[in-house]
């Protein structure tokens, strides 16, 4: 007996459209949707053209292979042969290596229809599905992605059609939806009463393990059509709440339409019951991770550096890049805050440690040096008072600072600098020389007998000068962990870029440190350039 493979499509196609067998009609797809039995159709030239849901369900993601036996041949005295025609409609499919029986009957056109019988297919075990439901919801990010995974993933397995609801403002429920023949919605509808809905009222109320409860059919028909039309022909509608209980922050519901048995058997309802804990487990895992980013851009918004004001005579340009973490604010900081008189105030500098802690004591400095230079313009003073509000705070994080005042005037821009323990800042001379402006000052929040003092400097057109943090001179080499950055590279990026804008200054030592580390992390990164401008 010889066995012959028939090819077949990689994916077997479901029973929609306008083609197929001739004489089909949309009362034979309707029927071949609904029937429990795998029926694959083969057109002419042996290629798989439909398939019932049934029979995807048993292909899945594999290749379906359509083997029919062709006939026997018996060797005869002499060397000839009798081929005699093999018992007909007897064939098998094989799906990833396995093989199961199948009839095989004629149709018109030369189109054939391969039956694999429900007894012939193995039943899907709860455990299995919830296995692969997991990593599923798990991967799905926000409440939208979330809820039309369940819906899909519920539609795969424990029935036809799929309605996730939950509840919305102004007494809506946002809908997600998923069809084994039909493509997935998504949208909003008006709540319906509770009276004339009681069994969708009792799920979304219930407090409990979440359970299955049959709709009667004319609760379905209360709801609005776009949901209750899709149910129109099912068997069987039920609904099951969404999370264990109430607390879990979820009180929404899961919609099933089945048109025939449950895929599940006698384990249907424990199938759909566990699924429902899984997925109202993460609808508030996304709910609540969306509430914390949501705490987090806020907190952002008040942390993150604001871009400096225009000077006249002056232009500011910034590099802020914080270590890499959940907030994309760090410990470094600048502040550009103008003043009346058309001079402003500036100050950057490295609060200790770097993460949300941090970020948050970084806060309170650069507010607290906001309000305190309304009323006070001495650099020393408002260190000195820094250092006092820290260590009155009891935080055992410490912070360096640059900070003063730019004063454009007589084509030129005056600087005073006041320094806490902070590196020195650099003048790049038109020139290329490359200045440091020498100002001693011990770190800030450590001790009550922290000095501080101030020194001036001049810039004239063409001049830059450049305030950064320590996250410029330790980064760290990408091929050698050990070797950083350091002051010697710093100062011969500066000289080569010297004469140009602050802009393209900034650019290029920005380059620089992205060319050195390359992939590697680092630490917290400011940088605030004064030039002298036209």
């Amino acid at each position: 007996m010889v066995s012959r493979p028939a090819p077949a499509s990689a994916a077997p196609p479901p029973v929609t459209g306008d083609t197929g067998p001739p004489g089909i009609d949309a009362f034979t797809r309707a029927a071949l949707e609904d029937v429990r039995d795998a029926v694959f159709l083969q057109d002419a030239a042996g290629a798989v053209g439909w398939a019932n849901p049934a029979a995807r369900a048993l292909a899945g993601d594999a290749e379906p292979q359509l083997h029919s036996r062709s006939e026997t041949v018996s060797p005869q005295a002499g060397g000839s042969a009798t081929r005699t025609p093999a018992e007909p409609g007897v064939g098998h499919v094989e799906v990833a290596g396995h093989r199961r029986p199948a009839r095989i009957r004629a149709l018109p056109g030369g189109w054939h229809a391969w039956t694999v019988s429900a007894a012939d297919v193995p039943q899907r075990h709860v455990g299995d599905f919830l296995a692969e439901a997991g990593p599923r919801l798990a991967a799905a990010r926000g409440r939208h992605g979330t809820a039309r995974v369940i819906a899909e993933v519920a539609a795969s397995a424990l029935a036809e059609t799929v309605f996730v609801l939950l509840p919305t403002t102004r007494g809506r429920w946002e809908w997600w939806s998923c069809e084994r023949s039909a493509a997935q919605g998504h949208g909003r509808i008006r709540r319906v009463p509770a009276q004339v809905a009681p069994v969708l009222a009792a799920t979304f109320g219930a407090t409990g393990p979440p359970r299955q409860a049959p709709v009667p059919a004319p609760e379905v028909a209360t709801l609005p059509s776009v949901v209750a039309d899709r149910f129109e022909g099912h068997a069987e509608v039920s609904v099951v709440s969404l999370g264990p209980s109430a607390n879990a922050g979820v009180t929404g519901a899961l919609l099933l339409g089945r048109r025939g048995d449950a895929g599940f058997g006698a384990e249907q309802s424990r199938a759909v019951a566990e699924f429902a804990v899984a997925a109202g487990t993460a609808l508030a895992n996304a709910q609540r991770y969306a509430r914390q980013e949501e705490a987090t851009r806020g907190l952002e918004t008040t942390l993150r550096p604001a871009d400096p004001p225009e000077l006249d005579g002056a232009r500011f340009e910034t590099w802020y890049e914080p270590a890499g973490g959940v907030l994309t604010v760090g410990g470094d900081f600048f502040e550009v805050q103008p003043h009346d008189d058309g001079s402003a105030f500036l100050v950057l500098g490295d609060v200790c440690g770097k993460g949300p802690e941090a970020a948050a004591l970084t806060g309170r400095v650069r507010h607290a040096l906001t309000a305190l230079a309304m009323v006070e313009r001495d650099g020393r003073t408002l260190l000195r008072l820094l250092n006092e509000l820290l260590i009155a705070g009891g935080s055992s994080r410490f912070a360096t600072l640059v900070l003063g005042t730019a004063r454009p005037s007589d084509g030129g821009v005056g600087l005073t600098l006041a320094s806490g323990g902070h590196p020195a800042p650099l003048i790049v001379r038109r020139s290329g020389v490359v200045e440091e402006v020498t100002v001693p000052g011990t770190l800030v929040g450590i001790s009550p007998q922290a000095r501080f003092a101030e020194a001036e400097a001049r810039l004239e057109r063409g001049d830059v000068c450049l305030l950064y943090t320590d996250g410029i001179t330790e980064a760290r080499n990408r091929h050698d962990q050990t070797e950083l950055f350091g002051d010697d590279r710093l100062r011969a990026v500066l000289t080569a870029a010297a004469g140009e804008p602050a802009r393209e200054v900034v650019r290029r030592l920005r380059q620089s440190v992205r060319d050195w580390l390359g992939s590697s992390a680092h630490d917290d990164i400011a940088v605030l350039a004064i030039e002298c401008a036209d």
